[in-house]
């Protein structure tokens, strides 16, 4: 089983590196694994995360890809070579197809975004498609399986029927995790950290939480237990 302290991803949602680099001093050891994201990306995050994955941590590279496939092939490739341990795209057959074959025989593991976690009902109306959340989230789940990928992005609301249509060791990390009381921000579909992964989760991705605490490090240590407080209340 995977140790709880490994199933908590950070996102070093801030604008500059030095912000970054200044969390991952104050997390110590509590922390194992980081998300960098568009913000993060593009003001250099992606050198850092080839310098945390150089220095044992692991790394995620939330870029959530969608482009011709050519392009996503390639970049795909690109973030491999960084040493990253998961990278994001959109749950498109085309587009997960062409980041499988991207990622070739590295330790990468694609992920697919079904639907984030910030829509609800009336946004996904509104970009067009007649499904309602879940049903789209359903149909992904099929399509990112098929398309050989090795996951999704999910929302805790969505486990059960990514569980029952591709079961482990096909992954399930969510984002939308919130511990009891804390603020949703932009999050709808949301659930605490112990419920995520008593609902199916293999990994939890917190930001805010974590980042806007007092003490950001006990803040992740106190998700930490609850993780494994839930996972072992499963064996």
């Amino acid at each position: 089983m995977t140790d709880a302290r490994d199933r908590l991803i950070v996102g070093l949602d801030v604008a500059s590196l030095e912000e970054a680099d200044a969390m991952v001093a104050r997390l110590g050891e509590a922390v194992t694994f980081y998300k960098i994201g568009f913000e993060l990306a593009v003001a250099g995050g992606l050198t850092l995360a080839e310098r945390l994955a150089r220095s044992g941590k692991k790394v995620f590279v939330d870029l959530k890809l969608h482009d011709i496939g050519q392009t996503v092939e390639k970049a795909t490739r690109q973030v491999a070579r960084l040493g990253a341990t998961f990278l994001t795209v959109h749950a498109y057959p085309q587009t997960m197809r062409a980041a499988a074959e991207g990622r070739g025989d590295s330790g990468l593991q694609i992920l697919a975004v079904t639907v984030l976690t910030s829509w609800d009902a009336d946004d996904v109306r509104a970009a067009g498609f007649s499904d309602s959340p879940a049903e789209l989230v359903e149909r992904r789940v099929g399509h990112a399986r098929d398309a050989g990928v090795d996951g999704v992005i999910c929302a805790p609301t969505d486990l059960a029927s990514v569980r029952r249509i591709a079961p482990r060791p096909f992954l399930a990390v969510t984002p939308g995790v919130r511990p009891a009381g804390a603020a949703l921000g932009d999050q709808k579909r949301v659930a605490t950290p112990g419920d995520a992964i008593r609902a199916g989760a293999d990994r939890l991705v917190v930001a805010r939480p974590i980042l806007s605490a007092d003490d950001p490090r006990a803040a992740a240590e106190a998700i930490v237990a609850e993780i494994d407080e839930a996972s072992r209340g499963l064996t």
